[in-house]
This record gives C-alpha cells, sequence and structure tokens, in this order.
C-alpha cells in the first residue's frame, strides 16, 4: 500500500495526532502500521542528541520496533540548514536516504503514516518540501486544515493544487460551532466540484485546544513558584504591559489565558490572579514576586511560572508550545481517533476500498 503523507496549511492543525489516531485505527483493523517523519521539526535534545519528539512518542505509543534515526532521516535544524547553505550536505543524497528509508518501511507494513514538516514548503532549501516528498515516494496525502473565516479556502485550494493526483482528500481540524454549518453546506460540496474530496470536518474540542500549564513549565523550563491548577489548560496569551485600570477589563474579558508580565509587576499580577479567565501567570526578567502574590496565587489556584527571558521572548517561546498542541498525550491520540470514527471517513483516510 502507498505511503499516506500527512502535511498541513499552518502549523498546529492537529496534524500529528491525525498521523497517530489513524495509524491506531490501522491497527484496529489486524493492519502492521509503520510511521515516520522524514523532516524532523518539533526538536529537543535527548542524550546529547537533537531529536525530533514526534517520532519518539509515535514509537512509544504504536510500539515501533526501529532505530529513532531511521523514522527521521533529517533533523531539520538551524545548524542542518546553515550546513546545507555551506555546501556540507548534499541534497541528493539526503532524498535518496529519505526514499530509501520509506520503502524499506513501507515494504514491511500494511499502512505506514508519513508525516510532513511543520509546513509544507518545510524543506525547501534541499527541494524536499511536502509536494515535492509526496513526488519522490509516490505518496496519497491528506492535508489538513484550518477553516476560520471563508478566505480560508484560498489556502486550502492552493496547497490542495500543488499535490496534484497525489492528493487524497482533505480533513478539517478543530472547525468552530459557528464555521460548521458553513463549512459542511457551502465548502464541501464546492471543493468536491473542483475534485478536492473532503473526507473529514472534525468539530473543535476544548480538551485537544491547549496545552495544561504543567506540560507549558516544562517546555519552557521554568521555575514553577506556585503549582496549584496546572492541570488547567491554557489556549492563548495576554501580555500584561498596561496599567492596572486597563488590565482589569483585558483580563475579565478572556478565557483559558496566561499573562504573562514582568516579575516586578505586583498591579498586573494580582489583577491576573483574581481574573476568572486566567489560568496562569508567567513572570519574566527572573523577578520574585512578594509573598503575598504567591499566597493570593495559590488561593486562587492560579499556578505561578518564572522564567528568566524577557516578555518578548516568552510570548515568542510560549506560543510555539501551544502551536504544537498536546500530542505527546496519549489520552489526545485517543480522543482524536474518536474525531475521526465519528466525523471522518476512515476507510478512505486509509485507502482501504
Amino acid at each position: 500500500m502507498r505511503p499516506l503523507l500527512l502535511t498541513t496549511t499552518e502549523e498546529g492543525t492537529g496534524k500529528t495526532a491525525i498521523a497517530l489516531a489513524l495509524a491506531q485505527l490501522a491497527k484496529e483493523r489486524d493492519m502492521d502500521v509503520g510511521y515516520m517523519k522524514p523532516k524532523g521539526t518539533r526538536l529537543q535534545s535527548q542524550l546529547g542528541k537533537t531529536i525530533d519528539r514526534d517520532p519518539v512518542f509515535a514509537s512509544e505509543l504504536l510500539g515501533l520496533d526501529r532505530d529513532i534515526a531511521e523514522l527521521e532521516p533529517i533533523v531539520y535544524s538551524p545548524t542542518f540548514i546553515q550546513g546545507i547553505l555551506r555546501g556540507h550536505e548534499q541534497p541528493e543524497r539526503l532524498r535518496a536516504t529519505v526514499k530509501d528509508r520509506c520503502d524499506a518501511i513501507a515494504d514491511t507494513t500494511d499502512f505506514l503514516a508519513v508525516e510532513g514538516g511543520g509546513h509544507l514548503d518545510t524543506g525547501a532549501v534541499i527541494d524536499l518540501t511536502d509536494p515535492e516528498l509526496a513526488a519522490l515516494i509516490d505518496a496519497r496525502v491528506l492535508l489538513v486544515s484550518r477553516y476560520d473565516r471563508p478566505e480560508d479556502i484560498d489556502t486550502t485550494i492552493a496547497a490542495a493544487r500543488r499535490f496534484s493526483d497525489h492528493l487524497a482528500g482533505v480533513i478539517y481540524n478543530a472547525v468552530g460551532d459557528a464555521e460548521l454549518d458553513a463549512l459542511e453546506a457551502d465548502v464541501v460540496p464546492f471543493l468536491k466540484e473542483r475534485s478536492i474530496p473532503v473526507l473529514g470536518v472534525l468539530p473543535r474540542k476544548r480538551e485537544l485546544a491547549g496545552v495544561p500549564c504543567r506540560q507549558l513549565a516544562e517546555e519552557l523550563g521554568a521555575e514553577v513558584l506556585v503549582d496549584a491548577g496546572l492541570d488547567s489548560l491554557v489556549e492563548r496569551f495576554l501580555i500584561g504591559a498596561m496599567g492596572r485600570e486597563a488590565a482589569i477589563g483585558h483580563f475579565r474579558r478572556t478565557r483559558s489565558a496566561a499573562v504573562i508580565t514582568g516579575g516586578d509587576r505586583a498591579d498586573i499580577q494580582s489583577v491576573a490572579i483574581e481574573a476568572p479567565g486566567v489560568e496562569c501567570l508567567i513572570l519574566t526578567g527572573g523577578y520574585r514576586p512578594s509573598d503575598a502574590i504567591l499566597g493570593s496565587a495559590a488561593s486562587n489556584a492560579v499556578p505561578v511560572l518564572l522564567l528568566g527571558a524577557d516578555t518578548r521572548t516568552a510570548v515568542d517561546r510560549a506560543e510555539t508550545v501551544v502551536r504544537a498542541g498536546r500530542t505527546r498525550d496519549e489520552r489526545v491520540v485517543t480522543l482524536m481517533r474518536e474525531l475521526l470514527l465519528d466525523h471522518a471517513d476512515v476507510e478512505a483516510c486509509l485507502g482501504i476500498d
């Protein structure tokens, strides 16, 4: 069976969770499954090596008996890209390695989920964007997209055209209640007329939308000053750079938010702790707050995290964590499996006639 390449129009669409949930559904159909991410982009250091966290989690979840290097031939890091620019790597050799390893896994499995990069253009420097990867390994392509407004249809169509005959279909993920009717009544038929099948429309689930404060602390490398409420979910961030009065109204209009502010801004911290929609307080600059602030946070079950970085850097890092999502939680993959069973054509996704 041809590999299934899962690609996306933007980061944070749930591509990894869908890939792993489909692999689980294939296993339930007595299929031997495999997973591969040729261009590792969600990087972390482990035992002195830089690797992508997705193949590590996929190997554990699916019980794969292969070395991580086989599942992730290219560590797509800034150092790797710099080496390409300086001529230290040969793109032709890299593409040949990707194809050889993909073929080797495909030959021993009934279903192989191949995960694309963070964006379908990742890999252009070595002529291995996701459309080029699909052609190289002759993959069927499942395009994971979002739909928040009518203009998003342009992005879906443009991406689908780049895959031509390799496109198996589109899955819209995390669709809000307000957009569901319009998507199913207007967009799906419109795409079908243009030979772009929509294989699933998955509704937004809050459990899949954010990350727990505990995970946020771990991935930011933050010092936890108050550990109450660490299981609360964060979906968005607010920068506490305004005055106290402005902050009162701003914070009370939000939900599932983390407030990022300087550790010396006690006025903003106290307002954030009292706001019902603020789930976490992230303090920057390495400044520790007063005992009164910490006591108030503990009483209101608002975790307090401390970072040495400045506020702008903290925001960028935190947003990256939330965009990456909660895929490395087995419960997330289980929820995605249920969504696929209820709202997608699983057989068509798996390539089963």
